[in-house]
């Protein structure tokens, strides 16, 4: 039996909303154990009260930081100290990080580094340096949103800026796990690259190499609920399937490309 990961949920309240909170401890209980829930945030500020209840009702302990320069995310910097203290003390094999702020994709790295496995959490507006710098990334706002693939709202444009935030759309769009062409192009890829003589190769190995791509790739993102059924909806792929032994119900999927 596989040894269930230990895990410390680290939240950046001042950059996620509590709304999400069902979603993140699901998300991380999913993984593993969580040792420690830790919320970071200024808690003298009115922004925060909505995170109170929340935080007493799940027994997460909140860290204060002090707003030291105005418009400054102070707490970022506890975050990161409280994360590199934990890795040290050696009990731990992941962290979730719950954030949709770039200023944690060093640390993300840094802890990939010691063997640690990182879950990312944040909004669609999450910086791609992050989310390729987690092992896993989830998007709370289209789990929130029961699975929906709707942009998230966007600020007023700036003059000048609309051609440039079009091109960076369309890069970020290329490496995104929640872009339905770029996941089927990497499918074709992965299949081609690392299918037997035949061209079959094993859906949990598919899904496998397509995370580590995209680490944003989820198939709630896409309104499915389990790997095989989406690879199939796509009709790229024709499948085979076979049960281990005799009235086994349980089955194992292959896929080729057509």
């Amino acid at each position: 039996m596989e040894k269930e990961r230990k895990l410390a949920l680290l939240i950046d309240a001042e950059n996620i909303a509590s709304k999400y909170i069902s979603i993140i401890l699901n998300e991380a209980n999913n993984l593993g154990t969580i040792i420690y829930k830790r919320i970071y945030g200024n808690w003298t500020s009115s922004n925060m009260s909505g995170w109170k209840n929340v935080i007493l009702d799940n027994c997460i302990q909140p860290i204060q930081q002090y707003s030291n320069v105005s418009g400054k995310n102070s707490s970022d910097s506890s975050l990161i100290i409280d994360a590199m203290d934990l890795l040290y003390q050696g009990r731990l094999d992941g962290f979730c990080i719950v954030s949709s702020d770039s200023d944690f994709t060093r640390l993300a790295s840094r802890l990939r580094e010691s063997e640690m496995f990182v879950l990312g959490m944040g909004e669609q507006k999450t910086p791609q340096s992050f989310i390729s710098a987690c092992n896993k990334f989830s998007y709370l706002d289209l789990l929130y949103s029961d699975g929906s693939a709707a942009p998230a709202p966007h600020q007023a444009p700036v003059p000048g800026a609309k051609r440039t935030a079009k091109k960076k759309a369309d890069k970020d769009e290329e490496r995104s796990g929640s872009s339905l062409e770029a996941v089927k192009l990497a499918l074709r890829e992965l299949a081609e690259e690392n299918s037997d003589d035949e061209g079959w190769i094993f859906s949990s190995q598919l899904r496998d190499l397509l995370v580590k791509k995209f680490p944003d790739f989820d198939v709630r993102n896409f309104k499915y609920k389990k790997f095989v059924p989406f690879i199939e909806s796509l009709g790229i792929f024709e499948s085979r399937k076979y049960s281990p032994k005799e009235n086994d119900t349980g089955k194992i999927v292959y896929f080729r490309l057509k």
